[in-house]
């Protein structure tokens, strides 16, 4: 009898500790979840920690503006306001100007090229370092296929054509397009397309085609540009504040590592599925599909050439940063330029 009350006792001590241990997770989106693939991996992310952990830990996706707005889920995360985030990089430009790198890059590689600099190269280290300055753990937790160049109201045939346009418009690509005379706002997305509609900007790039059909930006412009040569493919993140993942078992860690290494191949696959449907959707609706110009595309490199010499000038991280992946990329042609049917 002593035997058995010691051991029902101690199950009801574990039982009461494992109670203990169950906690709520909010984790503000800069993307709104119904919005497909940017919003829609994050819940996925979501739901999977809280399946993996089995209900230990209960990951809530916020809304972007439900706890904080979509663009202060940076420093929200840095000082415990919520828990976690769900996010992109290069939205941190004006904190961490390296992080851009880490996002997307203009003329940059496809996703598989991208991903093995990222896990393999040096870039998640570049990840954890910029990001723990500011007491946030980072993840690369989605990669996706490449963007469009843009929705216009008229057709874009040369360098001229962008002089003097608003545009909203991401990252280091920004930088690009004011070079080419275009006045760029970085706006969140869900306020895209008023602005587009109400003739406060004149164009704009978002994503791909699933996600600019979800968007609805064929209603106000109808010359869809590619390639996206400033997003050939785009890493998204989970972001966890830095004392909270600190305190987190190994066996935690390992499992929200493992949803988002997951998370990675799935969203690669789902998004290279969705596009072509997306396009023949987009062309019913009297979409016209446009490709840019050479001379276009020419003088978009040469004005991204101006601005990694500016930016690394400006900030050592990115210099550092900048280098690592160019140095990759070098190596990566030997085996690209014979890999691979062009």
């Amino acid at each position: 009898m002593k035997t058995f009350l010691t051991t029902t006792a101690l199950c009801a001590g574990l039982i009461a500790g494992t109670a203990q241990a169950q906690e709520t997770w909010n984790m503000q989106s800069t993307f709104p979840g119904s919005l497909t693939q940017l919003g829609t991996m994050g819940k996925r992310v979501a739901e999977q920690i809280t399946q993996i952990t089995d209900g230990e830990i209960e990951v809530v996706f916020q809304e972007p503006g439900a706890i904080v707005p979509a663009f202060e889920a940076f420093d929200a995360v840095g000082t415990g306001a919520v828990e976690a985030g769900w996010s992109n990089p290069g939205y941190w430009a004006g904190r961490v100007p390296a992080l851009q790198l880490l996002a997307a890059v203009p003329f940059g590689p496809q996703a598989g090229e991208y991903l093995a600099w990222m896990k393999f190269g040096g870039g998640q280290e570049f990840l954890t370092e910029l990001y723990e300055r500011h007491n946030i753990k980072s993840l690369p937790c989605a990669v996706t296929a490449p963007e469009a160049a843009g929705w216009f109201r008229e057709p874009i045939n040369t360098p001229e054509d962008l002089q003097g346009l608003t545009m909203r418009f991401f990252g280091l690509g920004a930088k690009v397009m004011e070079k080419m005379g275009v006045s760029t706002q970085l706006l969140a997305g869900g306020d895209i397309f008023p602005a587009l509609e109400l003739g406060t900007i004149d164009a704009t790039e978002f994503s791909m085609p699933a996600v600019d059909l979800s968007s609805g930006f064929y209603q106000v412009a109808s010359q869809y540009y590619f390639p996206g040569w400033h997003q050939q493919s785009t890493f998204y993140d989970l972001l966890i504040n830095l004392d909270l993942w600190e305190s987190l078992d190994e066996s935690t860690q390992f499992k929200i590592e493992t949803v988002c290494d997951a998370n990675l191949a799935y969203g690669l696959a789902e998004g290279e599925y969705l596009q072509f449907s997306a396009l023949q959707e987009l062309v019913g609706n009297g979409v016209t599909l446009n490709t840019l110009s050479d001379e276009l595309l020419t003088a978009l490199e040469a004005a991204w050439m101006e601005v990694v010499a500016e930016e690394s000038a400006a900030d050592a991280d990115f210099a550092r940063v900048y280098e690592s992946y160019a140095a990759f990329r070098e190596n990566y042609k030997i085996w690209g330029d014979l890999g691979f049917l062009k």
